[in-house]
């Protein structure tokens, strides 16, 4: 993985964290630019400006919290697109704590693995390919297993179901014309 791969991470997690937090929260969105797309089965599809820049983005909160924790943030998994800065489907899932230094993630897809790279709470795939790959499985996949593991050392277990991913990712492909 590359520094130019990271800083592309590091800012697809930064805006998305801020706008996706207030749309699954229990109250009224927050972040008012933000146009839902619409609610697919277990995803929901967004878009919003940024620096004058078309982002859309999908997302979705797991079915299942498995780990013997005691406090737990937000969890969530996304797919980005950045057409103003040529980046579309880059997968990234917000774990609701902080990482154990340079562990991965592992993510299963009704049995294929990817291995995810971590920064902070967050991981993310190591490169373009990779990201494809994620998303090919996850449009043609039913569950979704993530496991990771935190500073403490708790391991976790998310299971997202995978219905309606395909019809979101679909959605943002046409809003932010992706292919």
């Amino acid at each position: 993985m590359n520094l130019h791969r990271l800083m592309t991470c590091l800012a697809t997690a930064a805006a998305a964290v801020a706008v996706a937090l207030p749309l699954f929260a229990a109250g009224p969105a927050q972040a008012q630019d933000i146009k839902s797309l619409g609610q697919f089965e277990d995803w929901r599809a967004f878009t919003f400006q940024e620096d004058g820049n078309k982002v859309c983005y999908m997302a979705s909160q797991p079915q299942e919290e498995e780990g013997d924790y005691t406090q737990r943030g937000e969890v969530y998994a996304m797919v980005t697109h950045r057409p103003g800065q040529n980046t579309f489907n880059v997968v990234s899932f917000v774990i609701g704590y902080p990482f154990k230094e340079d562990s991965r993630v592992n993510v299963s897809i009704d049995g294929k693995g990817f291995t995810l790279f971590t920064h902070k709470d967050t991981a993310w795939a190591p490169d373009k390919e990779t990201d494809r790959a994620l998303v090919q499985a996850m449009r043609a996949g039913r569950t979704m297993i993530v496991k990771g593991v935190s500073t403490r050392g708790t391991e976790t277990t998310d299971t997202y179901s995978l219905l309606g991913f395909t019809a979101a990712h679909n959605t943002v492909n046409k809003s932010c014309n992706a292919n």
